[in-house]
């Protein structure tokens, strides 16, 4: 089965449809499956106090001008949804708290998402595995016994899933990645296993995927000197077309664990194999 890859837009499009369509049209041009958002209630998840804090942003000095700079509203999120439909390529969101959730669970996508921060949300969980669409479940900061409840709510409903190894520092040293977790969670939990990024280069990934990640999610941005706290461990589009590029020659390049010969290689034999061997 193909390693399914996912462009991150997450909250790098700032609120602005024109550049979620410039990342929309990047993730297609590089071949990705989706793109992901973020989505958030802005009430639900931030107290009254911080919202109220100072934050100078694009949109204001406040926290809450900065937080709501970043949403989509309903009918941003329809032309989303209208225009990567126009351009074959699948969308879908992580939510941030229950009702972002049954916004998301209005719109006829295939996909949901667990971010690492809501691993232990358990109500949020349950709400998305009721839905039963296939899931992505980040597994960031989090133990393998917090894993492992996450796993019995997805399983007790029956609920499609796939955990995704994740370290979320942003952006994350190469040498933090500890890829050979995805191996742990294979033999622990007997599902796909992908790998969630915020490393800034490309190699750590493709090694992912010689690895055997059923996954592969990576933030993208049009330019990483962009407002935004994501930016940094983000690809630009360039990037993001050679490591699909660099993912897919992975895929052929693993082949079947069967032993062959084939018949290039058998050609060369032919030709190499000393007169006197015995038939």
């Amino acid at each position: 089965m193909s390693i399914f890859i996912i462009g991150e837009i997450g909250i790098n499009h700032n609120g602005d449809l024109d550049i979620t369509k410039k990342l929309i049209d990047g993730a297609v041009e590089a071949g990705a499956d989706a793109v992901k958002f973020q989505k958030r209630t802005i009430d639900n998840v931030y107290t009254q106090e911080f919202l109220d804090s100072p934050r100078e942003s694009p949109w204001g000095t406040t926290q809450r001008e900065q937080k709501e700079g970043l949403e989509f509203d309903r009918e941003g999120y329809e032309e989303i949804d209208r225009y990567c439909k126009e351009k074959g390529i699948h969308w879908f969101a992580s939510a941030w708290d229950l009702d972002a959730q049954d916004f998301l669970h209005s719109f006829d996508i295939k996909y949901d998402k667990v971010a690492s921060a809501m691993l232990t949300n358990l109500p949020l969980l349950e709400k998305i595995a009721a839905k039963k669409r296939h899931t992505f479940i980040s597994t960031g900061m989090h133990t393998v016994e917090e894993i492992q409840t996450a796993v019995d709510i997805f399983r007790k409903h029956g609920c499609p899933f796939e955990l995704m190894h994740c370290v979320s520092t942003y952006p994350m040293p190469d040498e933090d990645a500890n890829l050979r977790v995805m191996g742990t969670l294979r033999e622990r939990f007997g599902c796909n296993v992908g790998w969630s990024g915020h490393e800034v280069g490309l190699t750590v990934s493709v090694a992912a995927a010689a690895l055997g990640a059923s996954s592969i999610e990576r933030h993208i941005t049009l330019d990483r000197a962009m407002y935004g706290s994501d930016q940094a461990a983000s690809v630009e589009i360039g990037g993001f077309q050679r490591l699909v590029r660099m993912i897919r020659t992975v895929e052929k390049a693993l082949g079947s664990p069967e032993k062959q010969i084939g018949e290039k290689e058998a050609s060369i034999r032919k030709k190499l194999a000393p007169i006197n061997t015995p038939s």
